[in-house]
Parts: C-alpha cells; sequence; structure tokens
C-alpha cells in the first residue's frame, strides 16, 4: 500500500496549478513553496502560533503582489520581437535552452495564428504538437494547417497523393465487409458460396464508395478501428479509381484537432 505524505501532495498541487495558469515555473514555485515551509518551521519551534505565521504570511502576499505589480510591463500582441524575448527566457531553463532561437519564434508565431488580440488568454488545445522520430530539433518546423506525422497516404492501387481545392471527408465507420458481434467461422463447401460471398462483398463495398462520391469529397480520412479493418483493399481500389486520396487510421483522439482545423463534421454511418 502506498502512502503520500500531505506536505509531497500540496507542492504537487501547486506545482500542476502553476502550470494550468502559466505553464511555466513549476520548479520554482516547489522551490519557494519548500523555503516557506521551512520558514514556518522555525517560527513554529519558537512557539509563535501557527495563525500568526499564517497572518504573516497573508501580509507578505499582499505587498509581493504590490512590488509584482509595480515591476509589471504590459506587453503588446502586434510587438513579436518582445513576445520572442519573453519566449526565450522561458526556455533558458529548459533541456532545449540551445534551441531557443528556433522554438520560440515557432511558439509565438503559433500562439499569435489562434489568439485574438482582444483577449489576454490563448486555448493550446488549438495547436497540435506533433513528434516524429529520428532528425533533430534543428528539423521542426510551423505547419499553418494540418500535418499527419503517423498517417501516410495509401498508395494502393494508384490513388492521389497530392490534392488541390481538397473537400475533406472525415468518416468513422470502416469501408470493409462486416463482422458478426459473435467470433465465429465461416465454412464455405463449394466454390458456388464462395464466389457468392464475394460477390455479396463486393457489392456491399461498392454500395459505400457510391454514397461517398456522391458526396463530391476528394480527400476522405477514416477513423482507425479496433474491431475490424477501417478500409480493405477492395475499398481502397474503388476509391483510387474515383481519384480519391485516402489517409486511413486516425486516431480517435485527433479527431477533435481534426474537426476544429477542416472545419470537417465527422460522419460516424454511411446514410
Amino acid at each position: 500500500m502506498e502512502v503520500i505524505h500531505p506536505t509531497a501532495k500540496m507542492l504537487v498541487e501547486i506545482s500542476s496549478a502553476q502550470d494550468i495558469e502559466a505553464g511555466d515555473g513549476t520548479t520554482s514555485v516547489v522551490i519557494m513553496a519548500g523555503a516557506f515551509l521551512r520558514a514556518a518551521q522555525e517560527l513554529l519551534n519558537k512557539g509563535i502560533h501557527p495563525s500568526a505565521v499564517s497572518d504573516g504570511f497573508n501580509v507578505a502576499l499582499n505587498k509581493a503582489k504590490e512590488i509584482i505589480h509595480g515591476m509589471g510591463v504590459p506587453v503588446d500582441l502586434n510587438d513579436r520581437d518582445i513576445l520572442i524575448q519573453n519566449c526565450v527566457t522561458c526556455l533558458s531553463s529548459k533541456v532545449v535552452s540551445q534551441n531557443s532561437d528556433i522554438l520560440a519564434p515557432m511558439a509565438v508565431d503559433a500562439v499569435l495564428k489562434i489568439i485574438d488580440k482582444t483577449d489576454d488568454n490563448v486555448d493550446l488545445r488549438n495547436i497540435k504538437v506533433s513528434m516524429k522520430l529520428g532528425g533533430t530539433v534543428d528539423d521542426s518546423e510551423l505547419i499553418d494547417g494540418l500535418c499527419f506525422t503517423n498517417n501516410k497516404v495509401s498508395h494502393f492501387a494508384g490513388g492521389p497523393t497530392r490534392i488541390e481545392n481538397a473537400k475533406i471527408g472525415l468518416i468513422q465507420f470502416c469501408l470493409s465487409a462486416p463482422k458478426t458481434d459473435l467470433e465465429n467461422n465461416v465454412v464455405v463447401n463449394d466454390y458456388t458460396a464462395m464466389d457468392r460471398i464475394l460477390k455479396e462483398e463486393r457489392k456491399y463495398i461498392v454500395n459505400l464508395v457510391k454514397k461517398i462520391v456522391a458526396t463530391g469529397v476528394n480527400v476522405l480520412l477514416i477513423q482507425k478501428s479496433i474491431l475490424r479493418d477501417a478500409v480493405n483493399e477492395l475499398a481502397l481500389h474503388f476509391l483510387a479509381k474515383k481519384k480519391i486520396m485516402v489517409i486511413k487510421d486516425i486516431e480517435r483522439d485527433d479527431v477533435d484537432f481534426i474537426c476544429k482545423t477542416t472545419g470537417a463534421t465527422p460522419v460516424a454511418h454511411i446514410d
């Protein structure tokens, strides 16, 4: 059984709160809290009542806020150079500090693209950080749009790999033959029955593809499925014939971000 000391839990909570509020300074706030706790312990050892110590901390807090507000300098979101300098300062204590000349402008430009100049905060969920194994930090770049690092365009059957003036469709259903709810085996005794099964599967896939083509989409994003193949080779063949570019195995967690970026509405059923 694991027991967490109340002080350790408190330090974790204030570090988390600092990260949510400012996105930086988690180490500093833990060090300061530890110093305050040590000072409080010394005062308690001298016989000073805990309520007096607490009142003293409140007086110090108000004075600290007064000094900080007096030192503060308003930041203009139109002054990109000042914002980059602030970002470089934040990165100076991080592992990637030596790459701050590349990362700082990228971070500032990413935020400026999604923030309203009248706002004083930004929803960082509108910025996606994609990581790819290999290369160096110097290979990082800011893409104004949507980038798939783990999903590639399907090259099956010679389908298109580049589309201009894309009309994007995002589907959450499978383009493959349906499966039964329970695990089972189908025994085929003759070639006639096998041919009939293949024809029914082909007919089913063709109907799905026809409905997709009727919408006019030329780029199709297909969500990953764990129950069966999200798309089979037959469906990819028909989509390639209709010059529709396919990107498959989209993670469920990425669907919301894709919808925000492209303005698409995910379709959960063919009908």
